[in-house]
This record gives structure tokens, sequence and C-alpha cells, in this order.
């Protein structure tokens, strides 16, 4: 692995914050493309940081590749974390980074600091249907589909649910 993972710092956090708006907007996961009002959450890796753990990826440079927001045991960013889970979101990494295995390690280091957590027994994660590399990173890795934890944040979009058992 030449790249670092490692808890962002806040010189950090505008860099982030535009790989995760890229990577969705490349990715076409958001509804309003451009104006779709969750770039700003996106963009807002603060708040993240503030609320949640935010861990980014990092080559020797110091260059951000990517990052994920890890939520342990509920908290405001959890979408359906339950007791006893941990959950991550906005996992992005950048165009450039794609194929080093950013993402995996990224997944592994949220499935490292679950398995700390006292009483944690899964990892959970929401994925939009068209997400299909993620998704496929998620399976490869051992997560499953629970469909029965689907949900829509906004009529006509509807993520999916996944889980891995600790």
């Amino acid at each position: 692995m030449d790249f670092t993972i490692r808890g962002i710092r806040p010189e950090e956090h505008q860099a982030l914050g535009e790989i995760s708006a890229r990577a969705y907007l490349d990715g076409g996961l958001l509804t309003y493309g451009e104006d779709d009002s969750y770039l700003d959450v996106l963009r807002d890796v603060g708040r993240r940081a503030a609320e949640a753990e935010v861990l980014v990826a990092v080559d020797a440079d110091g260059t951000v590749l990517g990052g994920v927001t890890f939520v342990p045991g509920g908290g405001p960013w959890a979408d359906i974390a339950e007791p006893g889970e941990a959950e991550f979101r906005v996992l992005a990494v950048s165009a450039a980074a794609r194929g080093r295995g950013v993402g995996e390690a990224l997944v592994h280091a949220c499935a490292d600091r679950a398995r700390a957590l006292d009483g944690c027994v899964r990892l959970v994660l929401s994925v939009l249907g068209v997400a299909t590399a993620a998704r496929a990173l998620y399976e490869r890795m051992g997560f499953v589909r629970t469909p029965h934890r689907d949900w829509d944040p906004l009529e006509g979009v509807l993520l999916l649910a996944y889980e891995l058992t600790l």
C-alpha cells in the first residue's frame, strides 16, 4: 500500500469535500446533478468531522486520495445503524487514485474501527443501486444485501442496505 489511512486534518477538509462532490457528480449519484443540495453536505467535511469520524487516505506527499465518514454506534450521521452496529458513509476516491485500492483500504479501516468498539457486531451502509463499482467492492469484501433495510431519503431515490457481520 503506497498510501496511509488516518484521521482527517482541518486543512484537508476542502480537498476531501471536493473529492466527495466530484465522485458523486462523476458517478451520476446525485438526483439533481450540479443543482443537488446534497453537494453542500458532501463538501461540508468540517461538519462531518465534528459529528463523526472522517478518515482519509493520503500519499507520502500528503495529497488526499479519498476519504470516508465512520459512524460509531449511531449519532447524527447514522442512517440505518441500530444498537450494536457501526456505519460508514460518503466513501469517495479521487479519479486520479482509483484502481490503487484506496476505497477498499478505507472500508477495511472502518471495519477495524467497528470491531474495536465494545458490543459492535455489524458494519452497515447504504448505497444507490447505480453505484455498481461500490456495490461490487462491498460484495467482494463480504458485505451482504439486506433488502428489508432499504430506504428512500427522497421520493424516487432508493438506497440499498448492506451489512458485514464482524
